[in-house]
């Protein structure tokens, strides 16, 4: 390396759009790959990598969605660019022009350019949105406690699965699993069952006929009225915190984990149901 320049064996001096970051850094390999038009290089080294001090070594619970990609349970939200519903007049353009072309022309080729060049657009909006959101969670959170979808399934729902596939849920996962190692913070996985939507974040009771349309849960046991996503967002914070290895108080020694929402709501229902407090316990 130098300069703006690398030498890659049988090729020579190739120049480069920017500058190597890490030129003290020992070089261990690179691979050269082609994306559309553009010819890119991938470059690993080997560093001392220390993990940064963190602002807040809080613990804060993730809830995804479609209109708004994520709502955090201390009433932070983020909005997805949604590259391809951006995108979709344009592409439907450019395919319908690639195919009328002529097979095995030099048009033909143009357009299948352009429309790569395209997809590789909306791909990278999504990507590098995404990356900026998990390397600000990591770097500002020590815990944070997310459901684990199962987003293969989710995607056979003829309505929602165009909504999820431009969300990128599978690469938000895989940049969490990477990431959380490289910044020393835990992840902390909910099960994809727990209904973290129908159970109130606030007394533990579950409204079982909660409907997708209702965007603010209203507690018929306690009467909080919450917005849907941020209650789901402290109902997964609360659960992940219950997980076994997480931090937290034990009630009655090592072997005694903090009892979760889920069980709270139904102590909450039984009560109601029986005055005799010493049977519900």
């Amino acid at each position: 390396m130098k300069d703006k320049r690398i030498y890659i064996p049988k090729l020579g001096w190739v120049k480069l759009a920017e500058e190597f970051r890490f030129p003290e850094s020992k070089i261990l390999s690179a691979t050269v790959s082609r994306r559309v038009d553009k010819w890119l290089i991938s470059i690993i080294v080997e560093i001392n990598h220390d993990p940064p001090v963190r602002e807040n070594q809080g613990t804060v619970g993730i809830d995804l969605g479609i209109n708004t990609f994520a709502v955090l349970s201390n009433g932070k939200t983020f909005k997805s660019p949604r590259p391809l519903k951006k995108y979709e007049r344009r592409l439907k353009r450019l395919q319908r022009k690639l195919s009328r072309k002529k097979a095995g022309s030099n048009n033909r080729e143009k357009a299948k350019m352009k429309l790569a060049g395209l997809y590789y657009r909306i791909s990278c909006i999504r990507n590098d949105f995404l990356h900026k959101l998990v390397t600000g969670l990591v770097r500002d959170y020590e815990v944070i406690c997310v459901e684990d979808l199962n987003t293969s399934g989710m995607l056979k729902n003829s309505h929602l699965s165009k909504a999820i596939s431009d969300q990128g849920w599978s690469e938000l996962q895989r940049q969490f699993e990477y990431k959380f190692l490289w910044y020393g913070s835990q992840l902390k996985k909910v099960d994809r069952f727990f209904a973290s939507s129908k159970i109130c974040s606030s007394c533990g009771h579950k409204k079982e006929d909660l409907k997708l349309s209702d965007r603010v849960y209203t507690c018929e046991n306690c009467g909080l009225e919450i917005d849907r996503d941020l209650n789901a967002a402290i109902n997964i914070r609360n659960e992940g915190l219950n997980t076994e290895g997480s931090p937290g108080l034990k009630a009655c020694g090592e072997n005694v984990r903090p009892i979760s929402v889920v069980e709270r709501g139904n102590l909450v229902e039984a009560g109601s149901r029986n005055s005799n407090r010493a049977d519900i316990l």
